[in-house]
């Protein structure tokens, strides 16, 4: 073990006094080791990486103790794994696995032997790292990927620059040319500690680091200590280079957040071609360096070198160019439909060149991360929080270029240190000191029968996953039964009110059914469509585009006491309840035409927009005119927009046009006894009583049974129903349609 300093860039979170709390258990220990790693993306990114430790536990079988090897389960993530999330495996069956191998070609075949030696009741399903840690001769074991390190590992000069950092630093890290994870690699790293007795860490080429220690501790802070000496070595050789990717070419331009608004839909909309995604956008300082860079389009094209890097990024990004100094908006908007197009065939391509009979089939020939000079990057993932991930994935990628590109002296090896055989190196593809892999190792991660097998193992998507929904009205009442609805069928929510304090309220409601992150929440006013029109850019910043857009906001105008309304009342009526939606329509039109994928609309009329009331005339007929107004708009924006609403009767609970006011005065119209002591929920719920004698069923209207008929018609179990306006009355004959 090296001499242990303090460390310089990564802090070291360890607490004695809550390890002392686990002494005696290992496994908590080991979970504890692994969240220390996973909280900092420095140390290793989300889902990527392993930890281990080769415990003493009792056989369940004979009672006596038995080596058992604990391990990050398939899929896991160190910053929030759990003791429930390490596979346990008969170390000695893990050993005899030797003698059943049959070398390189068939070493995918050993994967189906690690659930025959699992220990006791554990059905974790093991990594396809399981025998790089079974095989080091080490009680605790780090297989981590730090940028810093990958950044050595992906250099055409990276062991000659590792022999440098262990002369500077006093180490003894070995390297280890390329080689896919899985049981050869296995065996190639123990033989490689066994002809370096002396070494305390391994780099693999193009891939990552392997640190070790004989307790908890010792490997938590080998492992800290190996990465912040190497963020030391990248960082004075960055110094000393001054800039990165050739320098800049294209500086950001300041109005970035809005041009990216104008464009998500339309790159939301190309890259959806198999399967509708989410978008993020980063326009972190690391982003916007390297996207306006000179070298950003050669670069971009070689893609990252981490397998657990292009797992998500997909081979490489697409570089999407752009100068705003020579061209508008409307020229981006048009050359990514022609960019995407290009990148699909050069991926289909790809696949073509390297696939086999055996292959899994292509999955996604659309980019997952898009690169734009002045812009930054746009990732795209199945969720909010995916692309969040992909993007950060593709940082990580950036900065393992930066940290190739400052190691750059104008000397290369030949062959390319990553080339386990000097025949390989030819494979490998170099520019300016980064190496990525070959494509035909690219394509073996990408398209791994196990990867796809981990795949298949996932939950299926809920009804409304990747869509996103835009909820005006989300504060009370219909409209946050509609966002919980949304959320607890998979979709990402906006929820939007007039009152802000409510919508937020709503969010966090949304955010604990889903996640946080596939909720947000902005204030609108219905009224003004300026404000329409930035709730819809606010939706787009938040998730990429919009599927769903759900309007449950009224106003219902209180006479005077002379029983007349004022003419600013009529005024302001029509206004919200009718030029509001419209205005709400004409504002997202652009957006539907941009992204060219089906969506829906679903406004909320009333059954007094077909039964004339006294007292109530403007309310009544601004919700006979939003009828019509449904049936227009269902032409205008037809036939990739669906438009429909319902007809509530009148729905009392939760409804902010009930306030406890309102409520004495009908009770007092229909002559219905109640008592001033009486809360406004018990007036709500007398008056509700009262209105579902009226109907057929004699059941009150709920907000829930409004909600359930919008979400019917926003999902795709409706989508040959456009145009109507379905009545959620509980048979209110009055209002049967004539």
């Amino acid at each position: 073990m090296p001499e242990i300093k303090e460390t310089t860039h990564l802090r070291d979170l360890w607490k004695e006094d809550e390890a002392q709390r686990m002494v005696g258990n290992q496994l908590a220990l080991l979970r504890y080791r692994s969240n220390l790693l996973g909280a900092d993306l420095r140390i290793t990114n989300f889902g990527g990486g392993n930890t281990s430790s080769k415990l003493e536990l009792p056989d369940p079988f004979t009672g006596r103790p038995v080596r058992v090897l604990a391990v990050k389960g398939s899929g896991g993530d160190l910053g929030s794994i759990t003791e429930d999330g390490f596979a346990l495996l008969y170390l000695d069956r893990l050993e005899q696995l030797k003698q059943l191998y049959r070398g390189e070609p068939y070493e995918d075949e050993m994967v189906r032997y690690y659930p025959l030696a699992a220990f006791g009741e554990n059905r974790v399903a093991a990594s396809i790292d399981t025998p790089l840690h079974a095989f080091l001769p080490f009680s605790h074991v780090d297989h981590l990927h730090p940028d810093w390190a990958i950044a050595i590992a992906a250099s055409a000069n990276g062991k000659r620059k590792l022999d440098e950092f262990n002369q500077e630093f006093d180490r003894k890290i070995v390297w280890v040319p390329w080689q896919r994870p899985g049981f050869e690699l296995g065996l190639l790293i123990e033989r490689t500690v066994k002809d370096n007795p002396a070494a305390d860490g391994l780099i693999l080429g193009g891939h990552g680091l392997f640190t070790w220690g004989v307790t908890q501790r010792d490997c938590y802070l080998n492992s800290i200590h190996t990465i912040d000496q190497m963020g030391e070595f990248l960082l004075q050789h960055q110094s000393k280079k001054g800039f990165l990717f050739g320098g800049v070419e294209q500086v950001p331009v300041q109005d970035r957040k809005k041009i990216v608004a104008q464009i998500l839909p339309a790159l939301r909309g190309a890259v959806s071609s198999n399967r509708r995604v989410v978008a993020h956008y980063a326009e972190d300082e690391d982003a916007l360096v390297f996207a306006g860079s000179k070298w950003a389009k050669e670069l971009s094209s070689l893609g990252t070198s981490c397998p657990d890097h292009f797992l998500r990024t997909r081979v490489c990004p697409l570089f999407l160019p752009w100068n705003s100094t020579k061209e508008d908006v409307g020229v981006l908007k048009a050359r990514i439909q022609t960019q995407v197009l290009e990148y699909r065939d050069a991926y289909k391509k790809y696949y073509d060149t390297w696939a086999t009979s055996e292959s899994p089939k292509l999955r996604d020939s659309n980019p997952s991360v898009v690169v734009i000079p002045e812009l930054g990057l746009v990732g795209f993932g199945k969720n909010k929080k995916e692309a969040r991930i992909t993007t950060e994935f593709f940082i990580n990628a950036i900065h393992v270029i930066a940290g190739a590109n400052a190691l750059e002296d104008g000397e290369v090896s030949d062959p390319l240190p990553q080339a386990r055989y000097a025949e390989q190196s030819q494979q490998f593809t170099q520019l300016h000191n980064y190496v990525a892999l070959p494509g035909s190792e690219a394509f073996r991660i990408e398209y791994w029968a196990l990867e796809e097998a981990k795949l298949q193992r996932m939950p299926p998507e809920a009804e409304f996953s990747r869509k996103i929904a835009l909820v005006i009205g989300g504060a009370s009442g219909i409209g946050r039964e509609v966002a919980l609805l949304l959320a607890r069928k998979g979709a990402h929510v906006v929820v939007a009110d007039v009152d802000q304090q409510g919508a937020s309220k709503v969010a966090d409601e949304v955010g604990a059914i889903a996640s946080p992150e596939f909720v947000a929440h902005t204030r609108v006013d219905l009224s003004s469509g300026v404000s329409l029109s930035e709730v819809v850019n606010f939706t787009i910043s938040q998730f990429g585009g919009i599927d769903i857009i759900v309007n449950t906001a009224a106003i219902y105008p209180v006479p005077g006491a002379d029983g007349e309304l004022a003419s600013a009342q009529w005024e302001q009526t029509f206004l919200v309840n009718v030029t509001g939606n419209y205005l709400l329509a004409r504002e997202a039109e652009w957006v539907f035409n941009d992204q060219r994928l089906a969506a829906a609309m679903v406004l909320t009329s009333s059954a007094n927009g077909v039964v004339p009331k006294q007292g109530s005339e403007a309310y009544d007929t601004s919700k006979a005119a939003l009828n019509h107004l449904i049936r227009e708009l269902s032409i205008k924006l037809g036939p990739h927009v669906r438009v429909n609403g319902i007809a509530p009767a009148t729905v009392v609970a939760g409804s902010t046009m009930f306030p406890r006011d309102r409520v004495i005065q009908s009770l007092k119209k229909y002559q219905i006894a109640f008592d001033d002591s009486e809360s406004t929920e018990e007036l709500r719920a007398k008056l509700a009583d009262f209105y579902a004698r009226r109907t057929l069923t004699k059941l009150p209207i709920l907000p829930q049974d409004c909600a359930a008929a919008i979400v019917w018609l926003a999902g795709d179990q409706s989508a040959k129903t456009t145009g109507h306006v379905i009545p959620v009355d509980g048979g209110l004959s009055e209002a049967f349609l004539r």
